[in-house]
């Protein structure tokens, strides 16, 4: 599967389950990067930061047909990170993703912001 399509399919389960302020980094123009994406989202306690991580492990098999090589911070949902290899997705609570602000950590990645879903 192209890391694109990958990427399309994460970002739909974040928002099935309202996930905030969700930023896609193109990292695939910078050489000797850990993988081409980083999708970033926000959840709003810890039960919302599992709920979204479980939803993308589960809807990104069933329409993708792909599984995360692991994932690390389901103990305690302050922040989950699932590694699709080229795509590596972080669903964050807000104090630890404005603390480590990994959107700009790489100041040469092309940011996009994708629009919160209407409740």
């Amino acid at each position: 599967m192209e890391a694109r399509q990958l990427v399309d399919s994460i970002v739909e389960a974040i928002q099935e389950q309202k996930g905030k302020r969700i930023v896609l980094a193109d990292l695939s123009h910078i050489g000797n990067t850990i993988c081409r994406y980083l999708v970033i989202c926000e959840g709003t306690s810890n039960t919302h930061v599992s709920a979204i991580a479980d939803n993308v492990k589960d809807h990104v098999r069933k329409n993708a047909g792909e599984k995360p090589l692991g994932m690390e911070g389901l103990e305690n949902c302050l922040w989950v990170v699932a590694d699709y290899g080229d795509v590596m997705v972080h669903v964050m609570q807000r104090e630890p993703r404005e603390f480590y602000d990994l959107e700009h950590l790489w100041e040469d990645a092309v940011l996009s912001e994708i629009e919160d879903q209407d409740d």
